[in-house]
């Protein structure tokens, strides 16, 4: 079983180079190729989460290389958890990003780096959640900035380019702090790995140990989108397409939680900079959803959503008890997934109206009715309405803060309540206006043609005064259609129409991510019981250390 650790990493790297070969040329089979490989991962995610829930932790050693010289990959229960989740959701964007490009016809601008791209993001997170050492960690992150920066400028449109600029540089602040942080731990004890670091971090003097905790959870609270570190994020996604702002969101915030679980339990036992913690938790929680009540675009509204809702994970890492972690635990499974769904459902939102901008659009609920049972589910979920998995979340860490008592505790515990109240607000705010109200006047009539995020000028400039849609010379740009002025979140960056009748892939896809989120509140008690077991072993650490040095 050991030797199935390393294929959720490989089976991507190795399918980006027959998907780059095979390119535009052959397009069906370029999907083909990336379906078939995000279903085996999401296959074998959860044979490894089984396998280690019922023998114990898999270890290994790249090349037969003991630590500290060989690459470690290791997978517990709570990496298994997060790869299974990752995988699932993965593949659902997958095939909705499919329909979105077929929808947008795609073949008009053919763009052969979207799915390598793709892949190598699904092959960086598998990394992340498997590194067992510092330098793969950051390989792992390395792997994901690279194929994120593709991503979001897809289309290579103004808004794309200026976004993703934005997140490189933050990224590669982070990158050079994360280095700093490996340098300074493998001076100090001679390795990076981590199994090894668990004994030897100990032996340092307090401020040396101290110090690199506080560098290594500034870089995760960076990743993770932490207050105040956070104010890239709601800048950085909107911009891009439906399907990559979905992944990121419900993905590539969770990898610094991730992050900063494996290293506080592992490297940092006893909660030295937990009151710190939970002072950020409760800044990204009210700062957060404060910044979601202000907004009317739903895009940069969900994005301030993600920022409140970390702050619930650094709540119960902060807290640093069995049942804090667990709770946690459960609640990044939740938020990846329920997340992950709402951008999805503001893509469909955007095919169908031309537009995310709350003011101008209304009537949903009765012109499209399947929409808005795919939009309320989730956002139900994401306020932490009984018996949905996100109360449940949520309930565990309040049952968690009022048994530990302490001061910050209970300000957390009430941070946690009155934050869940706004989230209902918000989420009551946008279907009032999106879906129960009567559609406001300037909401785009269907069948009108959208710009793509480019600049006007350029269109203007390659299209000339005279140039008329459907004239025969496409694929050029349309014009700007006054009707339906929007900034058309598309695959590739080229001009959508609004559509009454929304392409099955992308609301089926979107229905799978419901009822995965849905499935955690149906085998809840399976769900609790399994990240409480994972909880206590992380909190125990020898079967992490015994499964990687043997002893």
């Amino acid at each position: 079983m050991n030797a199935l650790v390393p294929l959720p990493v490989l089976l991507p790297l190795c399918a980006t180079g027959l998907s780059l070969a095979f390119g535009t040329r052959l397009k069906q089979v370029q999907r083909l190729i990336s379906v078939a490989v995000l279903s085996a991962v999401l296959g074998l995610s959860l044979t490894l989460m089984i396998v280690a829930d019922t023998r114990g932790p898999l270890s290994v050693h790249l090349g037969d290389f003991a630590p500290p010289l060989g690459i470690t990959l290791v997978a517990d229960r709570l990496s298994g958890l997060m790869l299974t989740v990752s995988s699932a959701i993965t593949l659902c964007v997958l095939v909705y990003s499919l329909g979105q490009g077929m929808a947008d016809r795609d073949e008009v601008t053919p763009v052969a780096v979207y799915h390598p791209a793709y892949l190598i993001l699904v092959a960086g997170v598998s990394c992340t959640f498997l590194a067992g050492d510092l330098v793969n960690l950051y390989v792992g992150f390395e792997i994901m900035l690279v194929a994120s920066f593709v991503l979001l400028t897809l289309g290579g449109t103004g808004p794309r380019v200026r976004a993703g600029s934005t997140y490189v540089i933050i990224s590669l602040f982070s990158s050079m702090l994360f280095l700093t942080a490996i340098a300074m731990t493998y001076a100090a004890t001679g390795t990076a790995n981590f199994a090894q670091l668990a004994g030897r971090l100990a032996e340092l003097p307090l401020g040396v140990q101290t110090l690199i905790q506080a560098m290594l959870l500034t870089v995760f609270a960076i990743k993770a989108a932490v207050f105040p570190l956070a104010a890239w994020l709601p800048d950085s996604y909107p911009t891009a397409p439906a399907p990559v702002t979905a992944v990121f969101a419900g993905l590539l915030t969770k990898v610094g939680v991730y992050s900063m679980l494996r290293t506080e339990t592992l490297l940092f036992p006893g909660n030295r900079l937990g009151d710190l913690l939970m002072a950020a938790a409760l800044a990204s929680m009210v700062v957060g959803i404060l910044g979601a009540v202000a907004q009317t675009d739903l895009k940069r509204l969900l994005s301030f959503t993600l920022i409140s809702h970390i702050g619930y994970m650094v709540f119960g890492i902060g807290l640093a008890t069995r049942d804090a972690y667990g709770g946690a635990i459960v609640y990044v499974a939740h938020h990846i997934t329920v997340q992950t769904t709402l951008f999805l459902v503001t893509g469909l939102m955007e095919r169908r109206t031309g537009t995310t901008e709350l003011t101008r659009i209304g009537g949903l609920a009765k012109a499209a009715p399947l929409l808005a049972v795919l939009f309320l589910v989730p956002a139900m979920n994401l306020a932490g309405i009984p018996p949905l998995s996100g109360f449940i979340g949520k309930l565990g860490l309040m049952r968690a803060g009022v048994a530990d008592g302490s001061v910050w505790a209970w300000i957390l515990v009430i941070g946690s309540a009155v934050t869940s109240l706004l989230t209902l607000y918000v989420m009551a705010k946008v279907w009032n206006l999106a879906f129960w109200r009567a559609a406001p006047p300037g909401q785009a009539a269907y069948g009108t043609v959208l710009e793509s995020d480019s600049d006007e000028d350029d269109n203007d400039a390659d299209e000339g005064p005279d140039h008329i849609p459907g004239s025969g010379d496409e694929p050029v740009r349309p014009r700007h259609q006054p009707a339906g002025r929007a900034v058309a979140a598309t695959l590739h960056g080229h001009a959508v129409t609004t559509t009454t009748k929304l392409p099955r892939p992308m609301t089926a896809a979107t229905a799978a991510a419901v009822a995965l989120g849905l499935a955690f509140t149906v085998f809840a008690g399976p769900l609790t019981s399994y990240t409480d077991r994972t909880a206590a072993e992380l909190l125990a650490r020898a079967p992490y250390v015994e499964a990687v040095l043997g002893r």
